[in-house]
Formats: C-alpha cells, structure tokens, sequence
C-alpha cells in the first residue's frame, strides 16, 4: 500500500486559513486518512476489500465504542500563528508534538492582537473565567481599543532600543506581552486531535482559541470525512450523562418527580436543554426522502 492521500486534504496543503486579526493555521503535511483507520482496524495488507458503506460503519463502531488506537494512526502536522495568551490554553494538550519560534534566537515580530469590537465584553456574573455576552458601548470599546494599541507600541519600541543597545534577546523578550503573536509547527494524532476539538470547539472555550479549532477542525475533516463525522455524531454532538443523572432520566420517562437538588440539579437541566437544542437542529437539517 503506497503513500494514501485524500483530493480535499491536497487542496487544504499550505494554504494559510486566516484567523483572528493576524494569526492563521495551515495544513503542512499528514499521513493517513479514513483508509488508514480502518486497515489499522482489520489489520488489512490491502485496498478495495470493503465497500465504503463498510467502511463506513466500522469507523462508526470504532468511535462509538472508544476504540481508539486506530484513529492515532493518522497524523496532521500545523503551522500556526496566534497570540501567545491562545498558545499557553493551546499547550495544555500536551499529546503534541511542537516546536516554537524562540525569542531566544530571533527578534520577535511586531504583531500584537487587538480584539474586535464585538469582543469586548463585560466579565461573566457567574462564570469567573468568561466574558459575559454583553458587549461594551462604542466609545468604551474605542477607548479600550487605544490603549492596548498604545501599549503595544510602547512596549515594542521598548524591546527594539533594548535589542540595539546590546542587551540579549532572552532578556529583552522578558518585557512583550502576551498578546504579541508567536508561531509554532504542531503534529498530532487524530484521535488526540479529536480530543482537542471536543473541548476547544465547545461554547464555553474562549473565543480567541475556539476559532483556531475551527480552522483545525476544516483540516481534520478533509483528511479523513468519515473519521469526522463520526466524531461529529459521537463525540462533539453528543450528551453525557452519569450514572446519577441516568436515573434521574428514568424518572422522567416514568412520570416521577426529579430528586436531584441544587447543583447536580441545575447540570441535568443543562444537559436536558442541549439534548433539546441538538434535537432541534437535527430535525431543522434534516432531509426528507
């Protein structure tokens, strides 16, 4: 079996996938695909000995039953730019392999994010690491808006006289903020990566790493569709319940009252209104035959 490709995922190769203001995320290379997966599967020294429909299937099985050895054996490697706030949430998946520009070693670029308007937000009442989803008055947001870009200035018209003076780069980088934007090459395996856009795909991400996730997750699903859509269906659109919350769901189909209280409480209904919302969409995409 040769070097296995996928026509969507040779077109993505290279092409820069813009995010945020200055940051983006591009394809440089994988290996693998849906094919891959389920060879790995059937420990299969050949192509064309299952149908697609089949294939299919299995994939679904393997991701449905958390089987998930064979989907390590497709690998994506990125190149990505972001802000150095995002790249220290992003390194938190330490099932990576990367390798970052080092200020040690280069004079750090002058590119700093700025948010967008609609970004600027009050801080969240009940979550203390969000923001809300109020949005700040136009001339508050300017306002904001100027003094980071005024900062931003300052601190790198700092570093470069700090740089010209003599002084050394792993000192003088002690100063930049975390908004200035780094670059890093990170590979990964799917069923890691999978993991990856579970969370960082959900509501609750921070939006500045949320939408870095998006540009990932069009790359996954180019390399391998119906690894994608499995994950789709198992994993991102999927509700988990616990052993309690599961007899709580029993209750219900049965007419009895609900015994959970306070906080166990409130998470259950959560989980009731996202099986409403998932419902909802479903039936709003859905096709009639």
């Amino acid at each position: 079996m040769g070097h296995i490709t996928t026509p969507e995922a040779e077109l993505l190769l290279d092409q820069e996938i813009p995010v945020l203001d200055k940051g983006f995320v591009r394809l440089v290379d994988y290996m693998g695909s849906d094919q891959r997966i389920v060879q790995a599967a059937r420990v299969s020294y050949g192509s064309g000995t299952k149908t697609v429909r089949q294939d299919k299937g299995l994939i679904n099985y393997l991701m449905k039953h958390d089987h998930t050895s064979p989907f390590e054996q497709v690998i994506l490697t990125f190149h990505a730019k972001m802000p150095i706030f995002v790249a220290r949430q992003w390194v938190r998946h330490r099932t990576a392999r990367l390798n970052e520009i080092s200020g040690r070693y280069s004079i750090m670029k002058d590119e700093f994010y700025l948010p967008a308007d609609d970004q600027l937000r009050t801080q969240s009442l009940d979550n203390k690491q969000a923001r809300s989803d109020t949005v700040l008055g136009s001339e508050i947001s300017e306002k904001f808006l100027s003094t980071m870009r005024e900062d931003q200035k300052t601190v790198y018209a700092n570093y470069e006289e700090m740089i010209e003076s003599g002084l050394a780069r792993e000192i003088a980088r002690a100063n930049l903020p975390l908004s200035l934007y780094t670059e890093w090459y990170w590979q990964i395996d799917l069923h890691n990566l999978f993991h990856f856009l579970r969370l960082r795909l959900d509501s609750h991400a921070q939006y500045e790493i949320r939408v870095y996730a998006e540009a990932m997750a069009k790359c996954a699903k180019a390399v391998a569709p119906m690894a994608y859509e499995a994950f789709e269906e198992h994993r991102l659109n999927a509700v988990k319940f616990s052993g309690s919350e599961c007899q709580e769901l029993m209750n219900l189909m049965q007419g009895n009252p609900v015994t959970l209280e306070g906080k166990n409480l409130a998470e259950f209904e959560k989980k009731l209104e996202m099986m409403k919302n998932l419902s909802a969409d479903n039936s709003s995409s859905a096709t009639v035959r």
